[in-house]
């Protein structure tokens, strides 16, 4: 257990995600201890009221914190009448005290639903006030605004881009709109997974994605060779503009697709059809197995066999780089398993009182996420697989495939 502890600390202070976790912890831990110092004394740190005063600080006293990012050294201040022990002092993550802050600014929005209310009453948040909320959330802003812009280095071989869908009130308008919130994860030329930003639009347009993904190269997205997503026209557009690379369309989705066209009957005996293709040991038996299974199913269902001519190319993409990532990459899976945690995330806020929250929580979230990659012992894909994945080896793979 001491090994793991002290391996887990090397990973951290080598890691600069992970040190800027810690300290966005921390900070905010401090923060919320002065805000909460500040309701017991009647005063702000500093200002002199004997009037309105209720006690006396009185210095402070050490004390290490122990989280999922590593210990944070805390000041608990200290009070010359009673004593104050912080009421977040417990293991909560990142994640949770930007939930905190959103629910709290949503109650003071007055755009909360019931289950907010319920939890404002019973974490005991109703009498905090609207400028405690506004500091607290433009000290967690800073650094979730920090993680999001930072500087990607090095090459990105493998992309994943996917959206999910988040309500907000409507600036001035008092309605409220859904909101589509688009994330990108990716491996570098490490093996490793790294949550490489998000952001905020009014539906999934080309133009949307366009921009999305020329933010990530101006901040130094490169040697993408795989994009792996649905199939949002706008999207696939936005990658061969902005990105140039291959491809591949989430195998998953696309089986839902086509098996809608197969009935009830026949969905069982198609899917195993088409399985046969994906269960070929290199591209090109995959490509002759696809379009074997495409024309028996042609005669009775022209439909699906046309999906499936349609589709061969980019559905089949991944077969073309090496044969120990095509479980990894033949889907949108591991960025599903991301949005499914910020629906579960985002769940109890139900409506959100502007983007600036939904960036605040979200962000939080992906941070939080991406420190648990930064730690883990194994990467996503080894060293020596991830290396074969340039343009000298890629290229072959691309026209044996052809």
């Amino acid at each position: 257990m001491t090994d793991d502890r002290m391996a887990l600390q090397s990973l951290l202070a080598k890691t600069p995600d992970a040190d800027l976790l810690r300290e966005m912890i921390g900070f905010a831990a401090q923060r919320l201890m002065e805000l909460e110092v500040e309701a017991r004394t009647g005063v702000a740190h500093g200002e002199r009221n004997p009037a309105d005063r209720l006690t006396q600080r009185n210095g402070y006293r050490d004390r290490a914190w122990e989280t999922r990012a590593g210990s944070v050294d805390l000041r608990i201040p200290k009070l010359r009448q009673g004593s104050y022990f912080p009421s977040f002092l417990e293991p909560r993550r990142a994640a949770e005290k930007a939930l905190t802050a959103v629910i709290q600014e949503c109650y003071i929005n007055g755009v909360s639903t019931r289950s907010v209310d319920a939890l404002v009453q019973a974490m005991g948040m109703s009498g905090i006030s609207k400028s405690q909320v506004s500091r607290l959330c433009e000290d967690i802003d800073v650094r979730v605004k920090a993680f999001l812009t930072r500087p990607l280095e090095g090459d990105w071989p493998y992309l994943w881009l996917d959206a999910t869908y988040l309500k907000v009130r409507e600036p001035d308008q008092g309605r409220y709109v859904d909101v589509a919130v688009v994330i990108a994860i990716a491996v570098n030329g490490d093996g490793r997974r790294q949550v490489l930003g998000m952001d905020i639009g009014a539906s999934e347009a080309e133009t949307f994605w366009v921009e999305f993904l020329r933010k990530l190269r101006r901040r130094g997205l490169a040697g993408v060779k795989l994009v792996v997503s649905d199939a949002h026209e706008g999207l696939k557009a936005a990658v061969a503009k902005v990105l140039g690379a291959t491809w591949q369309r989430c195998r998953v989705h696309f089986m839902r697709n086509v098996l809608a066209h197969a009935g009830k009957q026949g969905r069982r005996l198609v899917a195993a059809f088409i399985a046969t293709a994906f269960a070929q040991p290199n591209a090109n038996a995959a490509k002759a197995q696809w379009r074997q299974v495409a024309d028996q199913v042609r005669p009775k269902v022209p439909k699906l066999a046309a999906m499936m001519d349609d589709a061969e190319t980019d559905v089949l993409a991944y077969m073309t780089f090496p044969k120990e990532h095509w479980t990894k990459l033949h889907s949108t899976n591991p960025i599903e398993r991301l949005n499914g945690e910020i629906k579960r995330r985002t769940r109890v806020v139900g409506v959100f009182p502007n983007e600036d929250a939904i960036t605040r929580l979200v962000g939080a979230i992906l941070m939080e996420q991406n420190d648990e990659w930064a730690v883990q012992r194994a990467r996503y894909m080894t060293l020596e697989t991830i290396a074969t994945v340039s343009d000298d080896t890629v290229t072959p793979l691309l026209s044996a495939a052809q």
